[in-house]
């Protein structure tokens, strides 16, 4: 029974590296640093961030952040995010599924003025895989949308949602 439990563990540990490694690998590849990163833990016990999400909208709707507010991306609004923060010196955590799409955004605010700008380290991904709560209607959901099936590989915990609407 020991034997089989420690097994276990270990096969839990390489796959938990193995998934953080990948994320390392494709966050170092697809983004430049631009835009300082915030780890989960940190976000955790951090007071007063202003959050924003900067998915697609139906992203947001499966699931979110608690009070994250939504921005978008290619839906982002520079000018309704200056109107809704004033205080450009507040400190503002942006994230995505991984922290990709969020360092687009953490520039465009960057460049406009804001000084305190961080990007969530795995987005939502990351929150998820380690624990934490996200949310749909104010209401706790283990839902979290993938945006497709291979960004949904770097998601370890909750349920993958891949599309929530049909093309035609």
């Amino acid at each position: 029974m020991r034997f089989l439990f420690t097994v276990v563990v270990v096969i839990i540990v390489v796959f938990s590296a193995s998934g953080q490694k990948k994320l390392e690998r494709t966050l170092k590849q697809l983004n430049s640093g631009s835009v300082p990163y915030i780890y989960v833990n940190e976000l955790e016990s951090a007071q007063n961030q202003i959050i924003l999400d900067t998915r697609k909208r139906e992203e947001y709707e499966v699931s979110h952040l608690k009070d994250a507010i939504w921005v978008g991306y290619k839906d982002f609004q520079k000018d309704s995010v200056i109107n809704k923060i004033t205080d450009k010196n507040r400190p503002i955590v942006v994230y995505c599924s991984i922290g990709v799409r969020s360092e687009d955004i953490g520039e465009k605010l960057q460049k406009a003025g804001f000084t305190h700008v961080q990007n969530l380290y795995g987005g939502i991904f990351e929150w998820k895989n380690q624990g934490n709560s996200v949310y749909t209607n104010n209401r706790e959901t283990d839902s979290v949308h993938t945006f497709n099936k291979q960004w949904g590989k770097l998601l370890n915990a909750g349920v993958k949602v891949y599309d929530t609407k049909k093309d035609n």
